[in-house]
């Protein structure tokens, strides 16, 4: 298995760092007179939902891709033990 990094992992990775940015850019949102707290937290709270979501979701569907890849061409492990029954060892000393 390849050490690449998955999917699932870079795209909300990246969905969190935007956030934390425009969180950063709206934060005069709740130092002005009259803050409106829910509207600033309400977003950043359903975004975290969404990128939370998000990240299982694809998990998810890497996990049944996998799965059918398996099903069809098989594993590494399954070609080994088809290997060793077709060879079978000779393990008496002459």
């Amino acid at each position: 298995m390849s050490n690449k990094p998955k999917r699932s992992t870079i795209i909300p990775l990246c969905l969190l760092a935007y956030l934390a940015v425009m969180a950063w850019m709206g934060r005069g949102q709740i130092t002005k007179p009259e803050p409106d707290y829910l509207q600033y937290f309400g977003i950043i709270g359903i975004s975290l939902v969404i990128i939370v979501l998000l990240y299982f979701a694809l998990r998810r569907k890497e996990a049944l891709r996998r799965r059918r890849e398996e099903e069809l061409y098989g594993t590494y492990a399954d070609e080994e033990k088809e290997n060793s029954e077709a060879e079978p060892r000779n393990t008496e000393q002459p």
